[in-house]
């Protein structure tokens, strides 16, 4: 077993290639293990399968170094000292958390791993996951810490240095080993139980989605008044620091919050909870969208859709709501058209040759480029977060 070897399960995805390529450039050997071949492939051949801030320059820089190799089977993990875990955790369509794969991978691991290797999960789980991980695995290796990733997407390589890990485990030993792994990347750490752990990393989704939900519900009492939420909001931060943390309005979508924040609530049973009410606002926003479009007394409405992934300059399309509005479009027979400069899809129009095209342009994600745009005042835009106001 070499000491120095560190396996990442899910290594090849947006939270664990950052972290792969932050441990290589600390003198490590990463053994990236990843079912997706298509993003193993591309990252072998220098090709960021994704779009992050300086991964493709880090990613060449260490592949020449011969420290990053690739499998696809977990019975790699056998030579590694520390084992992570950085795959999804789903729910299904009811907000229970689905996790089949996630299970199933644990029992793979139990095949391979030994007392004298470490398994850190970096995945975000629901309270009490761990303890059933430890069960699980105890027979086999008692070392088990959960460091949850925290970094926002597009800026790992800024944000892995800079924010605290919340490193919790099975015993001291384990946690002690995680916090010397870990300061390879930064001195920032915070040590907690499981269930500290496993709590911090969903309440923080949870509190963010909550937050999220108080500027759209805003944005839709100012539109029943006729006005412009987003001048409002100007008003109420201008030199008045009390408001200064209002965000703006706008869709919230990705991978993260809305699914940690709901599956919380299905498993505590809290149905008229602040969650559930945020949910209502956030995910109601492209059905709100679709009846003012429907109001609007405009002869043969064409749609488009400025930016389709769930937030700003990213090519990540994973619980997007500007491409759940699109999708709205085409069901209520609109004649609709989208473009986003970050995404190969069939159908992807210029910016230009939308804003040409559509008498109704909807600005689903903010991309810097669009703050630039200059469109008639013939056109009908519907710009939740404000992007293109002059205040």
């Amino acid at each position: 077993m070499l000491k120095n070897k560190i396996s990442i399960i899910g290594g090849a995805g947006h939270i664990g290639l950052p972290l792969s390529i932050k441990f290589s450039e600390k003198k490590f050997i990463v053994n990236i293990i990843d079912v997706n071949l298509k993003n193993l492939g591309l990252i072998q051949k220098c090709k960021p399968p994704f779009k992050e801030i300086g991964l493709k320059k880090k990613l060449s820089q260490q592949l020449k170094t011969g420290r990053i190799i690739f499998s696809k089977n977990l019975s790699s993990i056998r030579d590694s000292k520390n084992i992570i875990l950085c795959i999804g955790t789903p729910i299904n369509k009811n907000f229970k958390p689905d996790l089949k794969n996630f299970n199933q991978v644990i029992r793979q691991i139990k095949n391979h791993i030994k007392e004298s290797q470490s398994l850190i999960v970096r995945s975000s789980v629901i309270p009490g996951t761990n303890n059933k991980i430890y069960n699980i695995l105890k027979k086999k290796c008692s070392n088990l810490a959960y460091c949850p990733e925290r970094i926002v997407e597009g800026k790992s390589f800024e944000e892995l240095p800079k924010i605290p890990q919340i490193i919790s485990g099975s015993n001291k030993k384990t946690i002690q080993q995680t916090v010397k792994l870990f300061k390879n990347i930064t001195n920032k750490i915070i040590v907690c139980d499981f269930i500290q752990a496993e709590l911090s990393k969903v309440f923080s989704n949870l509190y963010r989605y909550i937050n999220f939900a108080i500027p759209n519900e805003m944005y839709l009492i100012s539109k029943k008044f006729g006005v412009d939420f987003s001048k409002i909001r100007e008003i109420m931060i201008k030199d008045y620091p009390r408001n200064k943390g209002l965000a703006k309005a706008g869709f919230v979508g990705g991978p993260c919050l809305m699914k940690d924040s709901m599956q919380m609530s299905y498993l505590y049973g809290i149905k008229k909870s602040l969650v559930n009410s945020a949910y209502n606002v956030n995910e109601n926003l492209p059905n709100e969208i679709i009846k003012k479009i429907k109001q609007l007394k405009i002869k043969n409405k064409k749609v488009g859709v400025l930016g389709l992934t769930f937030k700003p300059d990213s090519d990540d399309l994973r619980g997007s709501l500007s491409a759940s509005l699109l999708k709205k479009l085409k069901k209520n027979k609109f004649n609709c058209y989208f473009s986003d400069p970050y995404v190969n899809l069939k159908g992807n129009l210029k910016t230009n040759d939308l804003i040409k095209k559509c008498n109704i342009i909807v600005i689903g994600s903010n991309h810097k480029q669009y703050k630039k745009l200059k469109i008639k005042k013939s056109k009908t835009i519907i710009d939740l977060s404000g992007l293109l106001i002059k205040l």
